[in-house]
């Protein structure tokens, strides 16, 4: 067992080695509004599964200009009214505060007897362009039909 250890220690080091200087992260918070656009895509036969799927389209406003898509799989399929679940992934492309490129978010959420609980939360290194690096979560608001976002997340000091 200890030279598993050895091998884990030397990875780590090898990691650290090639990882180069560390820049400063700091921590920000954007918000603003978005529309989407949901549409139903087709069940390959699994009619009966009670599972649907759509696609995501979005366009943000705000901290966050751009658009989105993606694809959604929920299920209402629950013996009690009000609960339920969905899981999505959809590449967001656009500028983050003056910071251009594109990344991932999962979601992940469920109702129980009408209670929602919803993490949204960036991919681990999907961020591409001026966004690479890109950490953190979103919260959704629906006002009266309304959309809008709150996004706490890190990224790496402008230089």
């Amino acid at each position: 067992m200890y030279l598993g250890g050895v091998a884990l220690a030397r990875t780590q080091d090898q990691a650290a080695a090639h990882s180069g200087p560390k820049e400063k992260v700091v921590a920000s918070h954007a918000s603003g509004t978005f529309e989407v656009k949901l549409a139903p895509q087709e069940d390959e036969g699994q009619s009966d599964s009670g599972l649907g799927r759509m696609s995501i389209d979005k366009q943000f406003h705000g901290d966050l200009e751009g658009t989105s898509k993606g694809s959604m799989l929920s299920s209402a399929a629950t013996i009690v009214k009000g609960s339920g679940g969905y899981v999505a992934m959809e590449r967001v492309t656009g500028t983050l505060r003056g910071r251009t490129g594109s990344f991932v978010l999962q979601h992940s959420g469920t109702m129980t007897r009408g209670t929602s609980q919803l993490i949204i939360s960036v991919v681990p290194d999907s961020g591409t362009g001026q966004l690479t690096e890109l950490a953190g979560t979103m919260t959704i608001k629906i006002d009266a039909g309304k959309h809008s976002y709150a996004f706490d997340y890190t990224l790496p000091e402008t230089r």
